[in-house]
Order: C-alpha cells, then sequence, then structure tokens
C-alpha cells in the first residue's frame, strides 16, 4: 500500500468538496477500500474519513417507505424490526452477505459501491490485462477460468460479476440512490460495462451516497432473498435472486411480481421478462417454472460458467414458489 493524505470530513460538503478532487476516495467502513488498497487496485492520494458524520446512519420509515443513511451498518439494518417487517428480502439479503465481523463494520453505501471479485481484476502484479484497472489493456477473464463470471450484460471488454447482494433486492422494489443534489433510480446507479467497464456506477465527482430510499409495497412485504453458493456462509453467489409477490383477493392471481438476479450479471438484474409473464396469471408451478426460464434470456456464458444459465431460473422459481407457498 503505497502513503496516501488523510483528511477527517467536517460536513457532508467539506466531504463533497474533497471528493471532487482527482485521486480522493471516500473512508466510511474502509472494508472494501483498504481489501482494494491492500492488493494494489485501489491507490488513493486522499482518503476522506466521513464515518463519523452525524445524521447519515438514520434508518427512518414512513408509510410511503423507508430512507436508510449511507453510513447505517449492513448488520443495524438487517436487524431493524421495520426492515425486517417491511422489506424481509433486504434483511436477508444483508445477512446472508460477508461475514458477520465485515457487516458490523461495513457500511449502506460502501457496500453499493463495492467492485468486483474477479480475480484478475484483483491481481494486478499477475494479470496486467483489465479493462476496468487498466481500460484498453483487454480481459483476461475472457478465456481464462470463468467460473465465478458473469452471463448476463457482459462485452468484449468485461465478463466480471458484480458481487452485491442488497443491491439485487434494491433492484428488485425500485429503490432510489441519493446523491446530494440528484436522485438516481438504483438500476441507473449500476452501469453495464460496454465500451467502459472502468465506469461501474453513474456517481460524478464531487458526489456521494447520502442515502437510499425505498418506496413500500406489497410485493416487498412478501418478499425473499435465496442465494445459491458454493459454501453456506461467507461466500459470493453463484446465483440469487430477490422475489416479491402480491396476490389478489383470491390468492391465486398475481397482482404484482419482482424478480431480480445476482451472481450472474455484470449489474444487479432485473428479470423484467418474468415478470410480465407471470403478472395478472394464476399461480401454479408449471407456469412458474416456464417464467423462470425467460431468466437468463441474452445470456452468452464463456465455458465454466455455463451452469449459470442452468442454476439461475432454478433459483428464480424456487424463490417465487416459496412465496407462493407452493415450494
Amino acid at each position: 500500500m503505497r502513503a496516501f493524505s488523510y483528511l477527517r470530513a467536517g460536513s457532508v460538503d467539506e466531504a463533497r468538496q474533497a471528493a471532487a478532487s482527482s485521486g480522493t476516495m471516500l473512508l466510511a467502513g474502509g472494508t472494501t477500500l483498504l481489501d482494494l488498497a491492500k492488493c494494489g487496485v485501489a491507490e488513493p492520494q486522499t482518503m476522506v474519513d466521513i464515518s463519523h458524520l452525524a445524521g447519515l446512519d438514520a434508518i427512518s420509515l414512513a408509510d410511503q417507505g423507508v430512507t436508510i443513511g449511507a453510513l447505517a451498518k449492513m448488520s443495524r439494518v438487517a436487524d431493524d424490526a421495520n426492515i425486517k417487517a417491511q422489506f424481509p428480502a433486504v434483511s436477508e439479503a444483508l445477512s446472508l452477505a460477508a461475514s458477520a465481523q465485515i457487516r458490523n463494520m461495513a457500511t449502506i453505501g460502501g457496500n453499493l459501491m463495492q467492485r468486483t471479485r474477479c480475480p484478475y481484476f484483483r491481481d494486478p502484479a499477475t494479470f496486467s490485462a483489465c479493462n476496468k484497472r487498466a481500460p484498453g489493456s483487454g480481459c483476461s477473464a475472457i478465456g481464462g477460468v470463468t467460473r465465478n463470471h458473469a452471463v448476463l450484460g457482459t462485452s468484449e471488454a468485461c465478463i466480471a460479476t458484480n458481487p452485491g447482494d442488497l443491491a439485487v433486492a434494491l433492484v428488485a422494489f425500485d429503490a432510489v440512490v441519493h446523491l446530494g443534489s440528484r436522485q438516481l433510480a438504483v438500476d441507473d446507479f449500476f452501469l453495464l460495462p460496454g465500451t467502459t467497464p472502468e465506469r461501474e456506477h453513474a456517481i460524478e465527482p464531487g458526489e456521494m451516497i447520502t442515502a437510499i430510499t425505498i418506496p413500500a409495497s406489497a410485493a416487498a412485504r412478501r418478499s425473499t432473498y435465496l442465494k445459491v453458493r458454493d459454501r453456506q456462509s461467507y461466500e459470493f453467489a453463484a446465483a440469487s435472486a430477490t422475489v416479491g409477490l402480491e396476490l389478489e383477493a383470491d390468492g391465486r392471481t398475481i397482482r404484482d411480481i419482482r424478480v431480480a438476479l445476482g451472481g450472474v450479471a455484470t449489474k444487479p438484474w432485473r428479470a423484467h421478462a418474468v415478470e410480465a409473464a407471470l403478472k395478472g396469471q394464476v399461480l401454479d408451478a408449471d407456469a412458474v417454472k416456464r417464467a423462470s426460464l425467460l431468466a437468463v434470456e441474452g445470456a452468452v456464458d464463456h465455458g465454466a460458467n455455463h451452469y449459470k444459465i442452468v442454476l439461475a431460473p432454478r433459483v428464480v422459481e424456487r424463490a417465487i414458489l416459496k412465496m407462493g407457498e407452493l415450494a
């Protein structure tokens, strides 16, 4: 880790002003930034400490939804009674992320800003070709070991998987990211790699995440986050799904359904085709199975990650059946 200067911001405005300078990075829980600095990916000239800023860790519930401050710890949000009751998928996604120690330190804002766990991205000493680190240098993953790489939203420049759990739930329920002077739908906050994979988030110099808002909905209240991974804990998803379900009064017809995928795409992936196929339909196991196959429309594998194209629809199907009490 190379030397850097340290600034303890006295206010949000001071932090934003500092963040506008090239080479400056914000420090909250530090679980992502310090990790990237130690492996030589992040090389900040200045770290701006925002961990102590007052008012950015609140969890405020209203009839319209919940607003969660960027500095709220993952564990605290996961354990919040209102989050568990009104947004169970959010609580579950947070509880299944990382380790207990990291969840006690990591913040909600930092969680959204975390970067891919692609081993080619995180090992600059061995793999110089990485378009995320060095635009135009190539993608070492393409043609390499791809078991944990994305099959959706990829490009010729990058196939790295977005590692988030929380973000999958946020995308499903149309959450909004507060960036100070503007707000952005969380689905727009995360960017596809295209020809510019080095840019993962639609955040501009001088902006910082101050909060997220999740709109209230019946689908959010009846929701779950299902995560399939190689081991039971402290592991990233091979495939995951957030599903929210609202049924008509007959208890059989789907009024509203929300589906988003994790572990299989370059950004948290909203499965609009699955939702469209099932909305207004009678909840039926065969119909759910057919619709779930639409979750991987357009998927492209690179050999070892082909299993994700088979696995992801099964995870979606299982989550929907669970919420429909048909599992």
